[in-house]
């Protein structure tokens, strides 16, 4: 098949979307179809290539609106190199990631005018805007008018997890089921031992120091500022423990301002060393205020690594009880500081709720289900089941 994914951000871009965009394509690619992905420009990265993995990546021009983190395609370039690169030889079938993207947008608009198959796949289960009222009750407008023009022009929804999916309600959208955020645990697991990186000794910690894990962007909505702010809680009843933060974000700088003792900020990781963090820590931690469906509490699921986390998202379809990982009631420091606490106390509970959780995963969240959803939806779309 020819199969074609829209996302408005993609690698070397790296979070939830693009992840799961690239993971979805090289496993298709991988099976035999043709695959592009479209996306938004970044400089120094050409309009057009082919990948290692055999990926077309079309990158169209955009204005890098919100820091880059809200491109807005620049239409007549855009037009120019999607009608030599795309619709020259149209796809079969199309996976539109997100719908309040404007690249969201044009890329349903575009596959309704050309009578093309598509689907829309929601990775989100709350707004986006956060900040003041008058930007938040802004964003919250365009969000539902944006979700409306989707739906009208390709009215068929997934979401990356079931609260996914009931998020759609909200805009009057009922979703046909879900297309799973995901891993592959097996290569997981090789590349996090194939990094020979000691955690502990790359930041001067004892052998034997407990070690509370967080990777991803340093953002607000993440909780990284709960979880700095409970770690003297957590350091007065557990002597000792440490929390590494690995990734960058606004909070990154104000937080290493800050010279906690115990808390470490080393910047981004190669994927591998990240992996190798969740390998090797005690319990990852993640108070996010939204999620679709985590990469990193999957990816620390598939690593035995125990979790605490918010229900947010996927997290209570993976946590499923408290022998599984735990749910945190909410973001304050001294519920994320108790949380730890009572984690790094227990290493029985530590162990039984990694085993859990791990086997939930290998059950029900891996590459090889989601891709074969995705495949068996796409073949019958094209046979005229999904217009």
């Amino acid at each position: 098949m020819d199969l074609c994914f829209f996302s408005a951000q993609y690698l070397p871009t790296v979070g939830g979307v693009e992840r799961y965009t690239f993971n979805l394509a090289q496993r298709c690619a991988a099976a035999g179809h043709k695959v592009r992905v479209v996306t938004s420009a970044l400089p120094g990265l050409p309009d057009a290539e082919t990948d290692a993995h055999g990926i077309r990546v079309i990158r169209l021009p955009a204005w890098p609106l919100l820091n880059g983190r809200f491109p807005a395609l620049r239409p007549v370039k855009a037009r120019r190199l999607a009608e030599r690169e795309l619709w020259a030889v149209p796809p079969e079938f199309c996976l539109i990631n997100t719908r309040f993207y404007p690249a969201s947008l044009w890329a349903a608009r575009q596959c309704r005018r050309r009578r093309i198959p598509a689907a829309v796949v929601e990775h989100g289960s709350a707004y986006l805007m956060t900040g003041a009222a008058p930007v938040r009750w802004a964003g919250m407008l365009y969000e539902h008018l944006a979700a409306r023009l989707v739906y009208r022009w390709v009215p068929h929804f997934y979401g990356v997890s079931g609260a996914c999916c009931r998020w759609l309600e909200h805009f009057g959208i009922r979703a046909e089921g879900c297309l799973y955020n995901a891993v592959d645990p097996d290569e997981l697991r090789a590349l996090a031992r194939g990094a020979k990186i000691d955690w502990r000794g790359r930041l001067g910690l004892p052998a034997d120091a407990l070690l509370i894990a967080y990777a991803g962007r340093v953002l607000p909505e993440k909780g990284v500022e709960a979880m700095a702010d409970a770690l003297p809680a957590i350091r007065a009843a557990v002597p000792g423990a440490s929390m590494v933060l690995v990734g960058d974000g606004p909070l990154r700088a104000p937080l290493a301002a800050r010279r906690q003792p115990g808390l470490y900020l080393p910047g981004p990781a190669p994927y591998a060393d990240t992996l190798a963090l969740l390998a090797q820590a005690d319990v990852f931690c993640m108070p996010s205020r939204s999620e679709g469906f985590a990469c990193t509490v999957l990816e620390a699921a598939a690593l035995d690594c125990p979790i605490l986390t918010t229900a947010t998202g996927g997290s209570p379809e993976l946590i499923t009880g408290p022998d599984c990982g735990t749910l945190l009631p909410d973001r304050r420091p001294e519920t994320v500081a108790a949380a730890c606490v009572a984690v790094l106390r227990n290493p029985a509970w530590r162990q039984t709720a990694a085993g859990n959780a791990r086997r939930n995963l290998e059950a029900r969240f891996t590459w090889e289900a989601t891709t074969r959803r995705f495949l068996a939806l796409a073949e019958e779309s094209t046979k005229g089941t999904c217009e």
